[in-house]
C-alpha cells in the first residue's frame, strides 16, 4: 500500500509538472516543451499554447533564450512539398483566442544552438506581447520524436 502511494504521488508530480501555466497579464501560457536535439545540430524546435483571456487582441513579439535565436516559423503543404516559413512581424494573438504552436504547424525555431536539447533536461524562453508584457517559460525537453507531453511519437503532418 505504501509503496502503491508512493508511486501515485510521484506520478501526479509529474503529471503537474508537465501541465503548469504559466500568467503573463491577460496571456495564459500552457503545454510549453521543446524536442531533443543529436549532438551538433544547428536548429531544434519548441512548443506551446497560447491563450488570450482578454478582450483586444496581443502579438507575441519576441522570444528569446540564453542555448539559441528564435524565430516564428509555420509549415504547410503545397503542392506536396511542406514548406516552412518564418513569420516575421511577430504572432497576432486573437481576443479571447488560443493559438497552438505544435509539432507539423506553428512552431518556435531554436537558430544557431549552442547546446544540444537533451531529453529529460528544461530549457527556459522569455516571451514578449505587445500588451500584456514580458514572462519567462520553462520547456520541458522530451524525445525527439515525441509529439508532446505525455505522446507517443509525432507522425509528419501531410508525410
Amino acid at each position: 500500500m505504501k509503496a502503491s502511494l508512493i508511486f501515485l504521488s510521484l506520478a501526479l508530480g509529474l503529471t503537474s509538472a508537465a501541465a503548469q501555466s504559466v500568467r503573463i497579464g491577460d496571456i495564459t501560457i500552457d503545454d510549453a516543451w521543446a524536442r531533443a536535439t543529436p549532438r551538433g545540430a544547428e536548429v531544434g524546435a519548441g512548443y506551446l499554447t497560447i491563450r488570450n483571456e482578454s478582450a483586444t487582441p496581443d502579438r507575441l513579439t519576441t522570444i528569446s533564450t540564453d542555448f539559441a535565436a528564435v524565430q516564428v516559423h509555420a509549415m504547410k503543404m503545397t503542392n506536396g512539398v511542406m514548406e516552412m516559413r518564418e513569420s516575421t512581424d511577430g504572432l497576432e494573438i486573437p481576443a479571447h483566442a488560443t493559438v497552438k504552436l505544435a509539432p507539423g504547424g506553428l512552431h518556435m525555431m531554436f537558430v544557431g544552438l549552442k547546446k544540444p536539447l537533451v531529453k529529460g533536461e528544461t530549457v527556459r524562453a522569455t516571451l514578449s506581447f505587445e500588451h500584456a508584457g514580458r514572462g519567462a517559460v520553462e520547456l520541458p525537453v522530451l524525445g525527439a520524436g515525441a509529439a508532446g507531453p505525455g505522446g507517443a511519437m509525432a507522425p509528419m503532418k501531410g508525410m
